[in-house]
């Protein structure tokens, strides 16, 4: 893996970690080496806590800031580590683990709705993603069944990279019309599920997933919801 990848893409199991803090002001903390995931994408951003030689933060959520990630503290927080301070990064994993379980979930889900992507959102437990689809899908059941078909094929889930012209070549590799690809480093961020004769899905993404898809675990299809003449909205629920 890239060593100069922040900490939540070069191990997005890592639940705890030193690093070094670069700013501390009313707007949030900044670190060398981030273990939050900053929310984008439709992932929310971590939550979790700082500790310090003699001191204790709540983190509420993480944003991006300058082409990284911001740590927010709670409403109440007493003080601010210092600049300069080490601290220790300790994330909520359960939310993180729900966070990637279901954002594969959802990577799977436009490969077995093959269709544009309008927008989505991801939460711990569900997600859901919009899609160009003038009439809703006819048989539900069987959509949830090719879903955990894939989670039961225990595909691996990799991250590789593209520049960005090359991207630009490739704009068949964009399945999302709302986000933008995660640019500005020269370089795309790409996660592929399955590899050689078994890839079924290979597209930009700035998130954290899981390694294989065996441990998203079993999926239920929930509802689905008319969001305008071209727009159907499609949930998707972690089963166990």
């Amino acid at each position: 893996m890239s060593t100069d990848l922040p900490l939540y893409l070069s191990d997005p199991y890592l639940t705890r970690a030193s690093a070094r803090v670069t700013a501390a002001d009313g707007g949030g903390i900044t670190l060398d080496q981030p273990l939050f995931y900053p929310t984008g994408g439709g992932q929310p951003g971590d939550v979790g806590q700082l500790t310090w030689d003699g001191g204790r933060i709540d983190i509420a959520t993480t944003q991006k800031h300058d082409g990284g990630a911001r740590l927010v503290p709670a409403d109440g927080a007493q003080a601010l580590p210092p600049v300069g301070a080490e601290v220790m990064q300790e994330i909520d994993w359960d939310a993180r683990w729900g966070h990637m379980r279901v954002h594969t979930a959802l990577h799977l889900l436009s490969v077995v709705i093959p269709l544009p992507v309008s927008g989505g959102a991801i939460g711990a437990e569900k997600g859901r993603l919009d899609f160009n689809m003038p009439e809703a899908p006819q048989d539900k059941a069987a959509i949830e069944a090719a879903l955990n078909a894939l989670v039961a094929r225990d595909l691996a889930v990799t991250q590789d990279w593209i520049s960005d012209a090359d991207l630009d070549a490739r704009p068949d590799l964009v399945k999302t019309m709302s986000v933008a690809p995660p640019r500005g480093t020269g370089r795309v961020r790409l996660v592929r599920i399955g590899a050689g004769p078994d890839q079924v899905d290979l597209q930009p993404c700035g998130g954290t997933h899981v390694a294989q898809t065996s441990q998203i675990g079993p999926l239920r299809l929930g509802k689905v919801e008319k969001k305008g003449r071209e727009n159907r909205r499609v949930y998707v629920h972690l089963a166990g």
